[in-house]
């Protein structure tokens, strides 16, 4: 596991060595904020709770978590230190797994720099903490899914642009299957239990049930197989190529 923890070390080291991770943060608290007080109509629902803070991070996501991980494998090709750490002996699994939890770690800081937010709705009323809490536990789970994805397309192209639209639309697929548009359209003409079963593999299905302080045994084993899956992809793509 030595090799796991070097990986993890040096990964979350390098994002505070660039502006990337700064850039990121900024972006993230600032728009995360606007969308809650502005879009989402904080103040005007007169409800004490962190509905519209939430219900924004899958979109959020959406688009910034990809940025974050275009770079974990395609730049490793595209500087050919991918070659180098294929020779080293570290099982690729650990390798793997050490970028995908630096990534997660780092998704974790930032959203903890949204804790001011979550400080003003409890001055301003009395909110069920415990769905709170939900709700952040349900954000990093579902943050670790698009990380995953994200980290195992990443692994199947040394261009970084590329890594970034394909992740966007894998993880806008895995979205849109519970967006409610989708939902009725389908069930106009589809038999309910697949409807229903479409809706299971959502993204927002599953994190919006967490974010009702349901946090489902159901939703967690989701988000958790979704993440051994994709990252058990991204260690195959790596074998093969490294055969």
């Amino acid at each position: 596991m030595k090799g796991l923890w070097a990986v993890f070390r040096r990964e979350v080291l390098g994002y505070f060595q660039t502006p990337v991770a700064y850039v990121f943060i900024a972006i993230f608290l600032l728009v995360s904020g606007m969308f809650t007080f502005y879009l989402g109509n904080f103040f005007e629902r007169g409800k004490a709770d962190l509905e519209p803070f939430f219900s924004w991070h899958p979109w959020l996501y959406l688009f910034l978590v990809p940025s974050l991980t275009m770079r974990l494998w395609a730049e490793e090709r595209r500087s050919g230190s991918l070659e180098l750490l294929m020779t080293l002996p570290l099982p690729i699994w650990q390798a793997v797994v050490g970028k995908f939890l630096a990534a997660w770690l780092f998704t974790a800081i930032t959203l903890l720099g949204t804790l001011p937010i979550w400080i003003t709705v409890n001055y301003l009323g009395d909110p069920d903490n415990g769905v709170i809490v939900a709700g952040y536990l349900g954000s990093l789970l579902m943050a670790g899914g698009y990380l995953a994805i994200g980290s195992c397309l990443s692994a199947l192209t040394r261009n970084q642009v590329i890594a970034f639209v394909l992740a966007v639309t894998v993880c806008f697929l895995f979205t849109l299957t519970g967006f409610p548009m989708v939902i009725n359209f389908f069930s106009g003409w589809v038999p309910q239990i697949l409807v229903e079963t479409l809706s299971m593999f959502s993204f927002l299905t599953n994190f919006t049930d967490i974010t009702k302080g349901v946090l489902e045994l159901r939703s967690v084993v989701y988000f958790v197989t979704l993440i051994a899956l994709f990252l058990s992809i991204n260690v195959v793509a790596l074998n093969i190529k490294k055969g």
